[in-house]
């Protein structure tokens, strides 16, 4: 199993954080490492066999202090306490959890959508959002923020994992607009027209920059110490699943938790 140590030099030392890729499982095609091995598909929503969902899931387990909590990401903003996601229980519907006791695994899902893993700097609270397009203009990562520091977190820190990247990230009007009409003031709303760039000879699309735009919805809360985002899940095909490339694909996960 190859997993990415993230490049965080905020991280507090009490914390433990990965992101997996699509190689050292079992999953079969379409679901594979992209070099005709096994693949590790953590998703069990995507139409791999259960069976070999639950093989990836066990051996990545064997590298955490704990069953990751699982939740059920719906691109919306509601954050859910990790401690609850107990195994065997009903999946809780969310995309960002929080944790602030030693031993529970916050974890996302993505294939081109943005994880966005958090730390206080204290090391006694941790969070991980899983930021889409829809998720981030509509405030998940300020969701998170908040339910942090209604934890207990002070300054936190935050790392951007593996996402589709700017030259791969085409999106239309509709996009610009959502994220313009959530602009505040004029100093943002430039700083976000800067993270669309025209994509030539395709009059109306646009290439957005999605780790851009999460560095500027994180200073809104004074998130300012980010790493990360040097990734791009939609071109790098034998290292990570990607949905806009492949359509029918696996998921990766990034995880963090508090030692």
């Amino acid at each position: 199993m190859h997993v990415i140590a993230p490049d965080w030099p905020d991280m507090p030392a009490g914390v433990g954080a990965m992101a997996t890729t699509r190689t050292g499982g079992v999953s079969p095609a379409p679901y594979d490492d992209g070099a005709g091995g096994g693949g590790l598909n953590l998703g069990h929503h995507v139409g791999d066999d259960p069976v070999l969902v639950g093989l990836n899931r066990e051996r990545l387990r064997r590298s955490l202090p704990a069953e990751p909590a699982w939740i059920s990401q719906v691109h919306g903003i509601a954050v859910v306490d990790a401690a609850s996601v107990q195994p065997g229980q009903a999946v809780q519907v969310g995309d960002a959890s929080i944790a602030h006791a030693p031993g529970v695994v916050c974890a996302v899902m993505t294939a081109d959508c943005l994880p966005v893993l958090f730390a206080s700097m204290d090391g006694k609270v941790v969070g991980a959002a899983h930021a889409g397009w829809r998720g981030l203009a509509a405030g998940v990562l300020g969701e998170t923020v908040a339910a942090m520091r209604a934890a207990g977190a002070g300054e936190i820190s935050a790392w951007l994992g593996p996402a589709i990247g700017p030259g791969q990230f085409e999106v239309g009007s509709d996009v610009l607009d959502s994220f313009a009409a959530q602009a505040r003031g004029k100093e943002e709303a430039a700083a976000m027209a800067q993270a669309f760039a025209a994509f030539p000879g395709r009059p109306g699309k646009f290439l957005a920059d999605i780790y851009m735009l999460a560095r500027i919805v994180l200073a809104r809360d004074g998130i300012d110490r980010v790493s990360g985002g040097s990734y791009c899940t939609a071109s790098e095909r034998g290292r990570f699943y990607s949905y806009r490339r492949d359509q029918v694909t696996g998921r990766q996960a990034s995880l963090i938790w508090i030692k």
